[in-house]
């Protein structure tokens, strides 16, 4: 009914390059909400004929089988690449389309029954392993054809939206740039700094070990909570801090609009804040002293980020200090070029973050509908009067 197929023979550091004829798939870009390519490695058509296993075909269904181990992608019509294979920390799950439907087994992977099975399934501390020959004893719950391709359907309707609502914000993101690049081509840098025209701070973590200081109500930052972002947007943080949490670290308290960058080891990853958050000591925070430049400093931020890390330093990791960071002169447009480039980026960027945000009611909708649909709790008829108030 399955059949799986894993990785082999993995390239080496001279097979890799940034460009090439074949996506090579590591963990980071099976994440749990399916395939994230932000990071990506290929390799030639060459060294590709040379693999034995790992070939992703459309249909395929791939889950993460050592240290972040159970994530799960589907490789359809909405994956941007045509040819990929997989490293051996991974599996591809190739199904008889006769008897399971890939589509339900995609998302029966993504279930919470499934995640329980895994937990016990899975061994090792250190670098968790799921063996395969362990993954063939889990139990899959297997309705008619029928039903199978109705509960595919529906929730790959969700999937679907959240795939368009993906690339309208991606697209949204990109044409702002290129007008940024356009309003500042030919532009000179000024003899101002980022510390001239921004507060430039940073943050610091409340101590562990005072409970009080922590499960607050303040969303609290680490670099964790930025990398993963599809737009450049921190709505919440995984962990929150209290007032007492707050005054006893080194953070203010940013307002909403503040510019987050990562300071240290990624070096360049960047977030507005939606919402006011303290952040932990891996960011540089600016805050610009108009207001009406946010938009064009943090673009200016953006584009600079190779100069960044030219600048930075460390043994362990490298990191760019606040104080390197100040001496960075900044272009800065004609008054009215700026303005109008403002006005173009808070337009463009609200229509990306609601995307994104709707992407979030969607993802939850999904969440809520795919247990019930697999235990046949609900049918897909009642699942689909949900997804017409969800679903716009």
């Amino acid at each position: 009914m399955i059949d799986g197929d894993r990785g082999k023979n993995y390239p080496n550091g001279a097979d890799f390059s940034a460009h090439g004829d074949c996506l090579f798939l590591s963990a980071r870009n099976v994440t749990k909400s399916g395939f994230l390519f932000g990071e990506t490695s290929f390799i030639t058509t060459d060294k590709d004929a040379s693999l034995r296993g790992g070939k992703v075909q459309r249909g395929d269904v791939l889950i993460t089988t050592r240290g972040t181990v159970g994530n799960v992608a589907y490789f359809d019509d909405s994956v941007p690449f045509d040819n990929m294979r997989i490293n051996s920390g991974m599996l591809i799950l190739r199904t008889d389309e006769s008897l399971l439907d890939s589509r339900y087994l995609y998302h029966f992977l993504r279930s919470n029954s499934f995640a329980t099975q895994i937990e016990s399934l899975t061994s090792g501390s250190a670098q968790p392993q799921l063996p395969v020959r362990d993954l063939g004893n889990a139990l899959i719950p297997i309705p008619s054809m029928q039903e199978q391709r109705a509960i595919g359907e529906v929730l790959g309707a969700i999937d679907g939206k959240i795939a368009a609502n993906t690339k309208l914000a991606a697209a949204a993101d990109a044409l702002v740039t290129t007008y940024f690049h356009q309003a500042v081509h030919g532009v000179a840098f000024s003899d101002h700094t980022f510390d001239d025209i921004a507060a430039i701070s940073g943050g610091g973590t409340p101590s562990t070990k005072v409970l009080d200081y922590w499960d607050g109500v303040i969303p609290w930052a680490t670099p964790t909570d930025i990398t993963p972002l599809q737009g450049p947007y921190l709505e919440s943080t995984n962990r929150t801090i209290s007032q007492a949490g707050l005054s006893a670290c080194a953070s203010p308290l940013y307002p909403a609009g503040s510019i987050l960058m990562t300071s240290r080891a990624t070096i360049g990853a960047f977030a507005l804040a939606q919402t006011p958050m303290a952040v932990n000591q891996g960011f540089i925070v600016v805050q610009p002293t108009d207001p009406t430049l946010n938009f064009w400093v943090f673009h200016e931020m953006r584009s600079r980020v190779d100069e960044f890390i030219s600048l930075a330093n460390g043994a362990t990791f490298l990191e760019l200090s606040r104080g390197n960071f100040k001496k960075f002169k900044v272009r800065l447009a004609d008054p009215g070029a700026m303005e109008e480039f403002g006005r173009q980026a808070e337009n463009l960027h609200a229509v990306a973050r609601n995307a994104l945000l709707e992407n979030a009611k969607l993802a939850a909708t999904r969440d809520v509908l795919l247990p019930q649909l697999m235990s046949g709790k609900i049918r897909v008829k009642d699942a689909e009067k949900v997804l017409e108030t969800a679903v716009v």
